[in-house]
């Protein structure tokens, strides 16, 4: 009997690993995961130590994100990009070097994901760097108007939740997730702060502070707080924003 298929997932989400893992062992019996991480620190080590066939590597994890891992990966392991952000995933695919995996997972599209993964063991792991450069590059670049963030896909209890961006008051970061507030309630979404203000219209969402974007429209007040830092009151909600001192001259004339 031939020795199993070894691969490793890579996610800061614990619950989501869970989910890919369970899922890949319904579709591949073939595939044994060796090792998970929690971002791509340690690649080598992994590496060295569990010599894995496949890896499933999330584009955005704290500490070293999945663009860097599969840097450091190269052509010593078929890598597959596990990814929320379909225009990153697709321009992955087309190019032809790995596939993609989407959240929330879809078990038809990882299947096909596995089927072309088996017929891509036989073969050397191509070299990813091209590839890897020009996601990176998109990833940091702004997002011209025609593509900017018109949902927000997140995350409520154990559902999936797609908010029409006019609807946010504001975002906060949280931890390791961002927060996603609206009249009616709050969401979790795990994309940062910085790549959410690149994505988002600047007319409407502007950056208050280092952990905070706000829904201009949504502002009711401006006011002097604590320490003569500048406070945002919102309509219909009863939490306060600061506004840190690197971007009060926004409101100069407000």
């Amino acid at each position: 009997m031939s020795a199993p298929v070894r691969g490793v997932i890579a996610d800061d989400e614990p619950l989501l690993r869970a989910q890919l893992r369970t899922r890949l062992a319904r579709l591949w019996p073939g595939l044994a995961i060796v090792h998970e991480m929690e971002n791509g620190r340690g690649i080598e080590d992994v590496l060295a130590l569990h010599k894995p066939d496949v890896f499933f590597l999330d584009i955005h994890m704290p500490g070293a994100s999945g663009l860097e891992a599969a840097r450091l990966v190269g052509a010593r392991a078929h890598v597959v990009f596990v990814t929320a952000f379909d225009e990153h995933a697709i321009e992955a695919f087309e190019r032809g070097a790995v596939d993609y995996v989407l959240k929330p997972f879809d078990e038809r599209r990882l299947a096909v994901t596995v089927e072309r993964l088996q017929a891509r063991l036989a073969s050397r792991p191509p070299d990813i760097e091209a590839l890897v450069g020009a996601l990176a590059e998109r990833l940091a670049a702004p997002t011209p108007a025609a593509e900017r963030l018109r949902w927000i896909k997140a995350s409520v209890g154990a559902a999936v939740r797609l908010i029409p961006v006019e609807e946010v008051l504001f975002f906060q970061a949280d931890d390791k997730y961002t927060r996603v507030v609206t009249v009616e309630g709050e969401a979790l979404i795990r994309k940062p702060i910085k790549e959410l203000l690149a994505e988002l219209d600047p007319e409407r969402f502007w950056q208050v502070h280092r952990a905070t974007i706000v829904n201009v429209e949504r502002i009711a007040a401006v006011r002097r707080g604590h320490k003569d830092q500048a406070e945002i009151a919102l309509r219909d909600h009863a939490e306060t924003l600061v506004v840190s001192r690197a971007f009060t001259h926004r409101f100069k004339q407000m």
